[in-house]
């Protein structure tokens, strides 16, 4: 069974670096976007190979969806003996459950109820859910991914799925970039970040501390509580993605007041939507380091503060052992390079 690399219009950046490893062999694949529908053609026969399809959950992600399940359905129908789908950054990963949220509707109520808050659970869908469903019905036999935002995402899939770590390319690039980062503290901008800055403070063996914050609504934080003790220490903000950057820019104001001598933030997935970039350029970051999950080019062009992290051999690693019947387990805690 040979293995064959296909890749979508998108993933260039990935598809390039996962080149360098000799034992891939380029099929590629031709994408055309029509006016009502998408198609794709594959250049060569994948009758009984080992498919490899790299695409990424980043740009028009609608778009990028789509492209995928239908490369994946192609070469299904055309006989692939397996298909794996290598996603570095999985789509809708944030709309993985339900929330409560509040809200005040004092128009469309009475005036005795106009001052009372109800609490109800939003009528929202959940789409990683509804991804995972149509990956599996377009043909996908396995999924390669990385720092999905809710690990329980992997239970949404009935087939395996492989979720990568950022924090053995994160641990590498502090040791190496931050001079004192034995004096340092690895914060989490949120509570649910808690169990990946703990993991990356004990492997440095330093603290950790957590900002505690209340949303008005999506992308509004409106209030903000630092637990934890950040003065005279280089603080490190660990997040699984950034999208507008309000959140990790409210976060770095409060560790400067808190007495941070030098504030970077580190994230696996860097969206950077809308003011995101002159959010960066303004605030009080040495850097903002990011992994090449989603293409980088254009914003470290607009903001020097911003770094990439290259993780693309970690998943040149992952189809290699995938391949070749290996335990991937090994990279949860080490790189390959």
């Amino acid at each position: 069974m040979g293995l064959l690399l296909s890749t979508g219009k998108v993933s260039t950046f990935i598809k390039n670096m996962l080149l360098f490893w000799r034992n891939f062999v380029l099929q590629h694949s031709v994408a055309t976007t029509e006016t009502l529908s998408s198609g794709v053609e594959i250049g060569e026969s994948v009758r009984g190979e080992d498919v490899y399809i790299v695409q990424s959950g980043s740009g028009e992600v609608n778009d990028n969806l789509m492209e995928l399940l239908i490369m994946i359905n192609a070469c299904k129908i055309a006989s692939a003996c397996r298909v794996t789908a290598v996603i570095p950054c999985f789509p809708y990963a944030r709309q993985d459950k339900k929330d409560k949220n509040m809200e005040t509707d004092k128009e469309r109520h009475i005036e005795k109820w106009k001052s009372i808050e109800w609490k109800f659970r939003s009528r929202a869908p959940i789409s990683a859910k509804l991804v995972a469903n149509m990956l599996s019905v377009a043909g996908a036999d396995h999924i390669i991914t990385m720092d999905l935002h809710a690990s329980q995402i992997q239970g949404f899939f009935d087939i395996p799925v492989d979720n990568l770590y950022a924090e053995p390319a994160v641990l590498k690039w502090i040791k190496e970039n931050i001079v004192e980062w034995r004096n340092s503290i690895i914060v989490s901008p949120d509570a649910g970040g808690a169990k990946r800055v703990t993991s990356i403070a004990d492997r440095l063996n330093v603290e950790f501390a957590l900002i505690h914050k209340e949303r008005k609504k999506a992308n509004e934080v409106a209030s903000m509580v630092l637990v934890g003790d950040v003065k005279d220490r280089v603080a490190i903000l660990v997040d699984d993605m950034a999208d507008t950057c309000g959140t990790i820019c409210h976060a770095a104001e409060k560790l400067m007041e808190a007495g941070a001598t030098k504030v970077y933030a580190i994230l696996t997935h860097g969206i950077f939507s809308g003011p995101a970039i002159s959010r960066i350029n303004n605030a009080c970051f040495e850097a903002v380091v990011v992994t090449n999950t989603i293409p980088q080019d254009q914003h470290m062009q607009q903001c020097n503060k911003v770094q990439c992290i290259d993780v693309s051999m970690m998943f040149a690693e992952a189809v290699r052992r995938t391949h070749n019947g290996e335990s991937v387990s090994y990279l949860f805690s080490n790189v390959p390079y």
